[in-house]
């Protein structure tokens, strides 16, 4: 009989009470600035090229500058660097929402900010990817990480639902100054933890850090293809957000609202799959989760592709949501659990790369595809493209020896890595 508590026991950790707490203010409001911005770069340009290139600037810093967030995540206190990353974010985001309120924004100031903020989230992400792991014991880091990903679909389903009835009553700049604010809770409760004061083990600099963090990742072929599906997906299916104005506005005629309820609805379904995730105890058979959620996240793109009718749209978005959390936050999950503490802001940077570093050659992929080939077609594309990744994922499976032995073989091998690097991976 599933016990409330069970689901919930990574709250024991105080440290984690307060990330999660803080983190649930302020991503609501970083999905409301995604919807609004989006929305905006719509009302502007009216061009789904440059919805593409947009969602491009504010991305592709993460691919280029993710291993240097790595190396900084080993070298520093993931904590202090997260609070420096997430002041810096509320300052540049405080600027976007004066310059829109006053009726001064342009095109340029939204990719300015988009590029800028792409800097600091390459630094943010490992960070946080680090700092959660050290918050609670590894035995209930997979309820973590549950649960941190359940915080964030809620703010999915929150954030974009207020930001259609915002932005269709007062505008787009409001949706961003809430959001400048919200990083107000995040910032307190990080400066309200109880820290051991111990710091972070010194990787060594420059290009041996890097290197060694790949060096790692070729070795140990459940992390690679983990990595590389996730890769696939981000470049492939996860831009289908960034044409969401163009199905909402020209294809489905359901304006801002409409927005704010499909990508809402779609945080719904990924709620679903991060509280499905936070009730196992265990990783074994998570391999297979993975590879029917990318082929289930396929279909349901293609599907969604082909509507015409918002009631169906809507219902066809639970499933897009449900898949693709379940993939990701499962991939998050094994790799987490098979990386030593030693290499893992640099394992983690690789991670953010592919999940986020693909996405910006998928976004603006998809709206130059789409200004050719309209976006229904493009967003089946994509689907089909992630059909076929999952289903070549699933053949590889039995080379893992799926379960506990792959598990219990690499986390064998970190423990050798961690003893055998007392630098921190050299």
């Amino acid at each position: 009989m599933f016990r409330l508590p069970d689901a919930l026991r990574a709250l024991r950790y105080r440290n984690f009470r307060l990330l999660i707490s803080g983190q649930m203010i302020s991503l609501i409001g970083t999905w409301m600035q995604t919807v609004a911005q989006s929305w905006l770069v719509y009302r502007l340009t009216g061009q789904a090229s440059m919805l593409g290139f947009v969602a491009f600037a504010g991305q592709f810093p993460v691919f280029l500058l993710a291993t240097l967030g790595g190396m900084a995540a080993d070298r520093m206190r993931p904590h202090t660097l997260v609070v420096i990353t997430q002041s810096a974010s509320m300052v540049l985001t405080l600027i976007l929402a004066v310059l829109t309120l006053s009726g001064h924004v342009h095109i340029w100031h939204i990719i300015t900010t988009s590029l800028l903020l792409g800097v600091v989230n390459a630094f943010d992400i490992p960070a946080r990817q680090v700092f959660v792991a050290q918050t609670v014991d590894r035995p209930d880091l997979m309820n973590a990480i549950a649960l941190n990903s359940s915080v964030f679909t809620g703010a999915r389903i929150v954030g974009p639902a207020v930001t259609g009835l915002l932005v269709a009553t007062v505008g787009e700049g409001w949706c961003f100054l809430v959001n400048s604010l919200s990083y107000v809770a995040v910032i307190t409760g990080l400066r309200a933890m109880r820290l051991d004061g111990t710091q972070a083990r010194l990787a060594p600099a420059g290009d041996q850090a890097i290197r060694a963090g790949f060096r790692f990742i070729l070795g140990a072929k459940p992390v690679r293809d983990l990595l590389l599906l996730l890769g696939l997906l981000s470049l492939m299916g996860m831009p289908y957000s960034v044409l969401m104005p163009i199905f909402a506005d020209q294809i489905l005629h359901g304006g801002p609202k409409a927005l704010g309820l499909l990508m809402g609805i779609s945080g719904v379904g990924a709620l679903a799959g991060a509280l499905s995730l936070a009730l196992r105890r265990s990783p074994r058979g998570l391999g297979r989760w993975i590879a029917g959620s990318a082929m289930g996240f396929g279909a349901a793109l293609i599907a969604f592709a082909l509507s015409r009718r918002l009631p169906l749209s809507v219902l066809i978005m639970l499933p897009i949501g449900f898949t693709l959390m379940v993939e990701m936050a499962s991939s998050n999950t094994l790799i987490q659990m098979m990386i030593p503490d030693a290499l893992r802001g640099r394992v983690m940077s690789v991670y953010s790369m592919m999940f986020m570093g693909m996405a910006p050659i998928g976004a603006l992929l998809s709206g130059t595809f789409a200004h050719q080939l309209g976006a229904p077609l493009t967003v089946a594309l994509g689907g089909a493209g992630c059909l076929a990744a999952g289903l070549i994922f699933a053949l590889r499976l039995p080379q893992w020896k799926q379960g506990a032995q792959v598990l219990y073989r690499f986390e064998e091998a970190a423990r050798k890595v961690e003893s055998a690097a007392p630098d921190g991976g050299q």
